[in-house]
């Protein structure tokens, strides 16, 4: 296990990946103190009886006096209050981290409250989740073995990337670097699109004449692809907003892919819809292999825990 040298920790909002990195941090021993603040009392109260902050403040300025690393995980959109907020009790001692599943918004919120983007302001994506949500949800072991995107900057002030980076990695993440518009687009893709394809089905279908009929009888498949629409719908609303180019462009290259597959069955075209299953299926077993491996370390690593 990496150190991590710090003092004092603050989140700002604590749900479900601040509430997932805190008490990874406490199943993992950290010393220092742990600090939360928030709009509402509730979620900070829960915090702390459950053992993940060893206190919690409605006051933003006393919340981040004296700490080491500033974790801000608010919604995407509030992010950005978040950062303006911060702006007069900004110090540069102060590392700044984020995670928001957008971060071109982030960036230029930054620009335009600081003038710049702040040395010691590092933007940062963990890529984990469920779509449960709250510090209820929270697990010990969220990060083990999943990867933690940072976006730092050219003018980025190295010892806070490497804190960052520390922090990440405490709680069993790998940490990787990716420029902030590639963060972006490939979150589109993988992250942001599918969600929206999970709301527009089941909303298409709820619509339908027959409704009742199709949900009674759907089946594992349609509970398997439709979860995620089970998610917070307003986050997920300012996460498409936030970032609409990149997830247009997904979109778009989606919707030509579905006009070649409906092209294909109109003209009874075997060859073309076997070769695309065939080349999905070939795509999602690769990607299955190494989620279930992952899986497996993750398990190892609860187990060594302590965690149920």
């Amino acid at each position: 296990m990496a150190e991590l040298q710090l003092q004092k920790l603050t989140v700002i909002g604590l749900g479900l990946i601040t509430g997932s990195l805190v008490a990874a941090l406490k199943a993992r021993g950290f010393q220092g103190e742990i600090v939360a603040t928030g709009r509402r009392a509730a979620s900070l109260e829960q915090g702390q009886a459950l053992g993940y902050i060893d206190s919690w403040t409605l006051d933003l300025a006393d919340a981040v006096k004296g700490a080491d690393i500033v974790v801000i995980g608010t919604p995407t959109q509030v992010a950005e209050d978040t950062l303006r907020s911060l702006q007069p009790l900004w110090r540069d001692d102060m590392a700044v981290t984020d995670v928001a599943s957008v971060k071109g918004n982030l960036q230029r919120c930054a620009q335009d409250v600081f003038g710049r983007h702040p040395a010691n302001l590092v933007l940062g994506h963990p890529i984990a989740g469920s779509e449960q949500s709250g510090v209820a949800a929270a697990r010990a072991d969220l990060f083990v073995d999943h990867r933690v995107i940072i976006t730092p900057q050219p003018d980025n002030d190295p010892a806070a990337v490497d804190l960052v980076s520390a922090l990440w990695t405490f709680v069993g993440a790998e940490v990787v670097s990716m420029p902030v518009d590639m963060h972006d687009r490939v979150l589109a893709a993988t992250s942001h699109l599918p969600h929206l394809l999970a709301y527009g089905l089941v909303d298409a279908l709820s619509r339908d004449v027959s409704a009742a009929d199709i949900f009674r009888f759907s089946a594992g498949g349609f509970r398997d692809f439709t979860r995620i629409a089970s998610s917070d719908p307003k986050m997920w609303h300012d996460i498409v907003l936030a970032n609409r180019d990149e997830v247009l462009r997904a979109l778009d290259q989606f919707t030509d892919n579905l006009s070649e597959l409906r092209t294909a069955i109109v003209d009874n075209d075997s060859d073309g819809l076997m070769a695309t299953f065939a080349n999905a299926k070939d795509a999602r077993d690769a990607y299955l292999q190494k989620y279930l491996e992952m899986q497996q370390r993750s398990a190892a690593a609860a187990d060594t825990l302590g965690i149920e």
